[in-house]
């Protein structure tokens, strides 16, 4: 009876002995498969493991949910970014001017995301359309109350900004999956009110002290924001999404300003 034994990683099984009790020569390829396990003989450089201790786990940071838009930077000049392609219907009201609209649909495009424009004054987007393209694959123009089906996907997200004026009326392609709708208001009318509730994001320019004051009761601001709003420069909004409030400044790049002209409230 034979037993059977338990070789290390250089050895050869009990039957390759010789009845003389001695190992026989290794064959090239048992040779070279010995060279393969053993690193061919030369111990390489040695790492550091990647690994963290239990105090370190305190600093490890992910940046989570900063993809988008960049819309301008912040008062400590980081960049401010919008995420308007989401699985789930996005709302987003800005009273201000036709620039900051136009610049953030120029942007959007160059991510990838399709704009459909729903407007009553084409021709105040006839240039940017221009730049862009239109088609399935840029942007296009939209008589009010035109707006097709967009056909929205994750693989094809659509931003539909709607211009419509200081009334807006209810629109046909509302926001969905992969689908954000961006409503301009000009100045604030008895509908603003009831969309920004709806909204997920709300973005307010230079406004009236009354505005202001009427923006507050809306959207529960505090006293230095109401007094600050009517002192707003050209480019700068008040971005409020439920508690947050963040003052952003949209600045152009030179293709932008070549485009679309500088900042403006007023159109």
């Amino acid at each position: 009876m034979t037993s059977r034994t338990t070789n290390g990683p250089g050895a050869y099984p009990p039957a390759a002995y010789t009845t003389a009790g001695g190992p026989p020569e290794p064959s090239a390829a048992e040779r070279l498969r010995d060279r393969v396990r053993s690193g061919f003989g030369l111990r390489g450089p040695r790492h550091g493991r990647h690994t963290l201790s239990a105090e370190q786990l305190d600093t490890l940071a992910l940046p989570i949910g900063d993809d988008g838009v960049v819309v301008g930077v912040d008062a400590e000049g980081q960049p401010a970014v919008l995420g308007l392609n989401r699985p789930t219907p996005y709302d987003v009201v800005l009273i201000g001017g036709l620039w900051t609209a136009q610049v953030i649909a120029l942007r959007a495009a160059a991510t990838g995301t399709r704009v459909a424009v729903e407007t009553g004054r084409a021709r105040a987007w006839a240039q940017l359309v221009q730049a862009v393209g239109g088609g399935q694959s840029g942007m296009t123009v939209y008589d009010v109350g035109r707006v097709p089906p967009q056909g929205a996907s994750a693989g094809n997200s659509v931003l539909v900004v709607r211009d419509c004026g200081m009334r807006p009326p209810r629109g046909r392609v509302v926001s969905g999956p992969w689908q954000a709708v961006l409503t301009l208001l000009p100045y604030l009318s008895p509908v603003a009110p009831r969309l920004m509730r709806q909204a997920r994001l709300v973005g307010v320019q230079q406004v009236s002290p009354d505005e202001a004051a009427e923006i507050s009761r809306t959207l529960a601001l505090p006293r230095e924001d109401v007094e600050s709003l009517p002192t707003l420069t050209d480019g700068v909004t008040l971005w409020c999404a439920d508690r947050d409030r963040q003052y952003v400044m949209t600045q152009p790049t030179d293709a932008e300003t070549g485009l679309l002209g500088t900042p403006r409230r007023m159109d």
